[in-house]
């Protein structure tokens, strides 16, 4: 793990890249590493989130300025603006169940094959998708869900990047950190190694690459 600045974190991004943000409605996300993206102006981004959040919070910033290409979220309700862009035609939404969601994200950061679910079945949501019969019950098999950069936010982390997220925050971000081939981590407080009990520690140090220095 290295401590890197905001800027020099969000530099590593490219263009293009997908990412699957930790989050619910803004709670837990990683809000500076957001702005960053907005100021440097990465474009064509593919966001994997729990949702777009609304106008001017969380993904919604990355949104509202025109950075994202597509978006693989479960909702869509509270942001007008990700709506527009959808009906405008430019910016992809692909909608999926939030339980298939998040356990299409465990499989992408476990490495597993996918998730059978009886989730969609016999509605549109099983088109294009394979079916399988297990048991006499029919599944759809949804695949893993991995992306270039992991963005995540934490409560606390300490000087070898172990993280603790703190109640609600704690949402998406610890499966979204398995997910992404490297991991970019913000943290309100950044403490001595032992201020995090072992028991706390959500995200092992070993997983997250950047961890954000505090100004």
């Amino acid at each position: 793990m290295k401590r890197v600045s905001l800027e020099d974190a969000v530099a590593l991004i490219p263009n293009e890249a997908s990412l699957v943000i930790g989050g619910f409605m803004g709670v837990g996300t990683p809000e500076r590493l957001c702005d960053e993206l907005v100021r440097q102006g990465k474009r064509d981004l593919t966001i994997i989130a729990n949702d777009t959040a609304l106008p001017g919070v969380g993904i919604g910033k990355l949104i509202t300025a025109g950075l994202v290409r597509k978006a693989i979220v479960s909702h869509i309700g509270l942001n007008p603006e990700t709506q527009q862009q959808k009906i405008a035609g430019t910016l992809e939404v692909e909608l999926v169940p939030q339980g298939t969601l998040i356990e299409r994200i465990r499989c992408g950061g476990y490495g597993l094959g996918g998730v059978l679910t009886p989730t969609g079945v016999g509605t549109l949501a099983e088109e294009g998708k394979r079916k399988i019969e297990v048991e006499g019950s029919e599944y759809l098999l949804e695949t893993p869900l991995k992306a270039d950069f992991a963005l995540v936010h934490a409560m606390f982390a300490d000087y070898t990047g172990n993280l603790r997220y703190v109640l609600t925050a704690r949402n998406f971000n610890p499966m979204a950190a398995m997910a992404g081939a490297t991991v970019i981590a913000t943290a309100d407080h950044i403490v001595p190694v032992g201020v995090i009990p072992p028991d706390d520690v959500m995200t092992p140090a070993v997983i997250v690459d950047h961890l954000v220095a505090n100004l």
